[in-house]
């Protein structure tokens, strides 16, 4: 299979994450058959590390395509890194303001135009003490219901142990395990065609995070808890 075009910039990210990723830990990527090798495909992450974006791009080029991912438009201001964002059509996520509909509206176009787009849901990095989802906002269900496209979950394990964005601590060494695994595609046949109401959108979104958490507790081989943390924006 021909590996999905990126252009400059997504090579350039690549010639950074790669090493990175090796010099932080012991990596294992799992499941990249469920990632669609043509089309739309919306992948959905739980987020508990400010390196999460590192691997989540990485399994998604091992899959041989291009990730999309949306994020914080403060960061296209940065420099090199606005470029880099620019360039290889990151998508800019304007919150509480008049532009936060049109992230939803370039994801979707995305979607559309058969790309790959990474979304953290929980718009943050959690908050949960022991690293599960939290309340994720509703964004990730309009995104699932606008674009008939696989929704993909996946998680990420480890990265916190390297880098916890909430104690301030960076410990590469000695290098340690960090799993990203995905998982089948989440089954939102029953959801599609209906109004699109608040109370549709919060459980198409609790549906989808709850596969993220599922997953989350098959790689750390634990329960997960019955309700999702409440530290995060509901909507």
């Amino acid at each position: 299979m021909r590996r999905e075009k990126g252009g400059f910039w997504i090579a350039f990210c690549a010639v950074f994450f790669y090493p990175t990723a090796w010099l932080v830990g012991r990596s294992r990527f799992e499941g990249k058959e469920h990632i669609p090798p043509t089309g739309g495909a919306l992948m959905v992450a739980n987020h508990i590390s400010h390196l999460d974006p590192i691997f989540s791009g990485l399994v998604v080029h091992r899959a041989r395509r291009v990730p999309r991912f949306l994020a914080k438009h403060s960061l296209w201001g940065a420099p090199v890194l606005g470029s880099a964002l620019r360039g290889s059509g990151q998508i800019p996520v304007y919150r509480a303001s008049a532009d936060a509909q049109r992230s939803l509206s370039e994801a979707t176009r995305a979607l559309q135009e058969g790309k790959v787009v990474v979304i953290y849901p929980e718009g943050t990095i959690t908050r949960d003490p022991e690293g599960w989802p939290m309340l994720s906002r509703t964004g990730v269900a309009r995104l699932a219901l606008s674009a008939d496209v696989p929704v993909v979950p996946f998680v990420h394990w480890g990265t916190r142990e390297v880098f916890d964005g909430y104690k301030k601590k960076f410990r590469p060494l000695p290098r340690k395990p960090i799993t990203v695994r995905c998982g089948e595609p989440v089954d939102l046949s029953g959801y599609r065609g209906r109004p699109i109401e608040a109370v549709l959108l919060r459980e198409v979104t609790d549906l989808i995070m709850a596969k993220v958490r599922e997953l989350l507790a098959e790689v750390r081989e634990e329960n997960p808890p019955v309700q999702f943390f409440r530290g995060g924006a509901e909507s």
